[in-house]
């Protein structure tokens, strides 16, 4: 089986579409000239069909019930791990012996396309409509190698795995009913991550998720009285002050923010100002590795342990807002000490009111501290 579609990006990157045996499309990102035909031999499952969007009357926020996933693969051993490369005695999700970056529609998706008649409903309290969630999911594995973590990949590697958001991206926003592109990786059982190997998802909604509409009418007031981006007088001012950055070079900036909410918070941003990740040039692409590295290096520094953390692209709605909410990148880790975690107790899960034992500038300082 060749490829269905052969795409140049940027870089020297080369994508190759090719189907798996239940029809789902896997993307293969390649930085030099390879040949991908393998076959995906496994037997044809049937996949579970659409969840149900149900709205909170209380908060009109959307909540999806996806209880198809209760089933989904939890912690694997190594040899059973359905993200690394197919190879005797394993047959994978990915057909391939070997791989750089590889995006696939996940087997299990909380949100998927749905029939296209679909409509979001208006919100009308008790009397909102249940409807499918829909959307669309995937997987991202940023290398084959089992053993290695995002902050680990060559600059090269990561490379490869940011021009594969930023041509997610750009795909993904072609679809129909997507409102929200949502890119994001969870590390560490601490966090909840089900599966070992380096990859991360992104999640596409039909609606715009509760934080997306928080930021966007602050942006978008904030844009209306001073005429420009929120997120580039936030950059202006951590620059001035220095005192939380934590690495930069001449694209992009990594700093703990103002009024952070966790023991170590990190925020990677574009320092020109760009909606989302398919509007990077191809130079703020290329230097982005060289920031994200040194700033994920600082975080397992600081305690000498690969922190657990959560790691999300925040970007400007597919239709909407696009001229006053920036991208940027939020990586999150409740580790406050070796052997203790922040939980997220009462105050903050149940009020969404954080409160912090650690200043923002501590932290930095701990970061920068780091001998790298």
């Amino acid at each position: 089986m060749s490829s269905e579609k052969s795409i140049s990006l940027s870089h020297g990157i080369t994508r190759q579409d090719c189907k798996l045996s239940d029809g789902r499309t896997i993307s293969y990102y390649d930085s030099k000239p390879t040949v991908r035909d393998a076959i995906d031999t496994r037997p044809v499952e049937r996949r579970p069909g659409l969840g149900e969007l149900r709205l909170d009357a209380l908060t009109n926020e959307w909540v999806v019930m996806a209880t198809h996933r209760q089933a989904r693969v939890f912690l694997p051993p190594k040899e059973l791990c359905p993200l690394c490369p197919t190879k005797p005695g394993l047959q994978s999700e990915i057909p391939e012996s070997g791989y750089e970056v590889v995006v696939f529609e996940n087997l299990s998706p909380s949100l998927a396309l749905p029939g296209n008649d679909w409509k979001l409903p208006e919100y009308d309290g008790l009397d909102t409509p249940i409807v499918d969630a829909a959307g669309f999911c995937e997987v991202l594995c940023y290398t084959d190698d089992h053993e290695a973590n995002f902050g680990s990949l060559s600059l090269a590697q990561m490379r490869i795995v940011m021009e594969a958001w930023r041509d997610r991206t750009r795909e993904i926003a072609k679809l129909p009913h997507i409102a929200q592109i949502f890119p994001f990786e969870n590390r560490g059982v601490e966090i909840g991550v089900t599966l070992h190997h380096p990859h991360g998802q992104i999640y596409s909604y039909s609606y715009l998720p509760p934080r997306v509409e928080k930021m966007l009418k602050i942006a978008t007031d904030y844009f209306a009285k001073h005429s420009r981006p929120l997120l580039s007088d936030i950059i202006a001012r951590e620059i001035k002050d220095e005192v939380r950055i934590v690495a930069q070079n001449s694209e992009w900036i990594a700093y703990v923010p103002f009024a952070s909410r966790y023991p170590f918070e990190i925020h990677i941003a574009p320092k020109k100002f760009v909606p989302d990740l398919a509007a990077l040039s191809d130079g703020a692409a290329d230097s982005f590795a060289e920031v994200a590295k040194e700033a994920l290096q600082r975080l397992d520094g600081v305690f000498g342990i690969e922190m657990a953390y959560m790691a999300s692209w925040h970007q400007a709605p597919v239709n909407v807002g696009r001229e006053v909410l920036g991208l940027h990148m939020q990586i999150t880790s409740i580790r406050r000490a070796p052997g203790k975690l922040k939980y997220l107790a009462g105050s903050e899960s149940a009020m969404q009111a954080f409160i912090m034992d650690l200043k923002p500038e501590q932290s930095a300082a701990q970061l920068r501290d780091v001998k790298l």
